[in-house]
């Protein structure tokens, strides 16, 4: 059996760097280190984000905005992950997976108890995970697909089997496929909540802020900070006005071509993160004259991606669907190398040297993208209408009715390159070979050799030209001194605040 245990952090020896580590939460995060006094267990935490949830249920509900906030401060899973992409037990206190890969045991920590005071017991894990194997309404549904039986030997025992070895099937746990909710609870998911996490749901005022505050039964060590208000400012010089005039202790997702203003106030300290984001320019591979693959690579041959990167300010370059923080990460920059006249030959090639297409994107993203896109294809022959529509809308005629030619959006979830391999993504790209090993390389128990079957599968996934990769998203953060803690990296898919501290001015 391969076993795997909760270590015990060591608090006195990072005392002076005000970081708060215990058996109960797991390792530190990467996080913003600042020079505040003494954290006051009663401040109030003030974050700016950028995209404000439609609704609470995540359960039924995709998207980063739902997991930014929620995973690991309101809801918790047996195991979790670090900004490394690293698994570490969360509700689960140690598992073990068997030599073939078919059986995961957890133990589950003593004293965990819902928001609502009621008990956690391996009952509601059971419950939680049946539904997500059945229910295909509810997130993680393809995820479980594998998943033979989840049973309860004793109250604070779960076991796991599997039909076939996942390479994936850990790290799917770490997400919204495994939170755990109370069995038979008739919460309104939508507006409410009854985790086991850190921070309990006081207020949403929508359009607005949501606020979580303490939760004082917690069964780890208990959040730094009293309350937190994540201040929802979509417009990014709005986010940087709100933060220069004192509203906010913390802006994320701050516009690089910003940062000066808030470096040359000296209220801040700023700090780029990696991220697993992907700056993905989607093609429907379903929708002609895209079904044609040179019309495809001609597109990605005529984006000058150095000069995108420069123009958005931060990031790094990425030709694949595989970013560098994931298993099967190939530098792929000779497939698409920026060749303007070889774009034109392609287009050529395939009667479309008078070209006009359309990119859908959602309008929070600004105009910097769409603005290169649209020189860059012009260069090329190539004619772009630019569609700017609010998220809502984006989801409904891009993610959901796949009605669209070009779209873009940063794809931040980590591990995500099976969406490659389901040709009823919104991507509507099908290739039998890729589908194919992306199932071997889930079957794969060794992790080295899964990773070489992704590598691989991605390898092929770009030489196909399904979409192109604008480059790999980093994530500006800016910090008040007096906030400690603060997480730095991958932030955009999950903000675990519990070791937060604002020290008292």
């Amino acid at each position: 059996m391969f076993r795997r245990t909760r270590r015990l952090a060591v608090i006195s020896a990072l005392a002076a760097t005000a970081v708060i580590l215990s058996a109960c939460t797991g390792s530190a995060p990467e996080v913003v280190q600042t020079s505040g006094g003494d954290p006051d267990p009663d401040a109030t935490l003030t974050v700016g984000l950028v995209l404000e949830p439609t609704n609470l249920d995540i359960r039924h509900t995709s998207g980063a905005a739902l997991e930014q906030i929620l995973v690991d401060n309101i809801y918790e899973g047996l195991v979790t992950r670090t900004q490394e992409n690293e698994i570490e037990p969360r509700l689960a206190s140690d598992y073990e997976v068997s030599e073939d890969g078919l059986t995961y045991t957890f133990t589950l920590n003593e004293g965990v108890t819902f928001h609502d005071g009621a008990a956690l017991t391996s009952a509601d894990v059971v419950s939680s995970y049946e539904a997500v194997r059945t229910d295909d309404t509810l997130q993680g549904f393809a995820e479980f697909a594998g998943v033979a039986s989840v049973e309860a030997p004793d109250e604070s025992t779960v076991v796991i089997t599997l039909t076939e070895p996942n390479q994936n099937f850990l790290f799917s746990l770490t997400g919204p496929a495994g939170l755990v909710f109370k069995s038979g609870d008739d919460t309104d998911l939508q507006s409410a909540e009854n985790g086991t996490g850190p921070f309990t749901l006081q207020n949403w005022s929508k359009g607005s802020t949501i606020t979580f505050d303490r939760y004082a039964d917690y069964w780890g060590e208990p959040a730094g900070v009293a309350e937190v208000v994540f201040e929802y400012i979509p417009d990014f010089t709005a986010g940087v006005n709100a933060a220069l005039d004192g509203s906010l202790d913390v802006l994320t997702a701050v516009d690089p071509n910003l940062t000066p203003q808030l470096e040359d106030s000296g209220e801040f300290v700023l700090t780029k993160g990696r991220t697993t984001d992907k700056a993905t320019l989607a093609f429907n591979n379903a929708k002609a004259p895209l079904d044609d693959v040179r019309v495809r690579e001609a597109l990605r041959l005529g984006i000058d991606h150095e000069a995108l990167i420069e123009a958005v300010g931060a990031g790094e370059p990425l030709y694949g669907p595989i970013p560098e923080l994931d298993p099967g990460y190939e530098d792929l920059s000779e497939v698409a190398p920026y060749d303007p006249a070889r774009a034109k030959e392609l287009l050529a090639e395939a009667g479309q040297e008078d070209l006009d297409l359309t990119l859908t994107i959602p309008s929070f993203y600004g105009t910097t993208v769409p603005q290169v896109l649209v020189s860059d294809f012009s260069k090329i022959g190539v004619t772009l209408e630019v569609d700017s529509v609010e998220f809502p809308t984006w989801l409904e005629d891009v993610y959901t009715n796949k009605d669209y030619e070009l779209s873009f959006v940063l794809h931040v979830e980590p591990r995500d390159f099976g969406n490659f391999a389901n040709p009823n993504y919104y991507f509507n790209y099908d290739n039998p070979e890729v589908q194919s090993l992306y199932a071997e390389a889930l079957a794969e128990i060794d992790p080295d050799a899964s990773a070489d079957l992704l590598a691989e599968a991605a390898r092929l996934v770009s030489e196909d030209h399904a979409a192109d990769w604008l480059y790999t998203g980093q994530t500006i953060t800016a910090v008040r001194p007096i906030v400690t803690g603060f997480p730095q990296d991958s932030i955009n898919s999950r903000i675990n605040l519990a070791g937060v501290t604002v020290a008292a001015e």
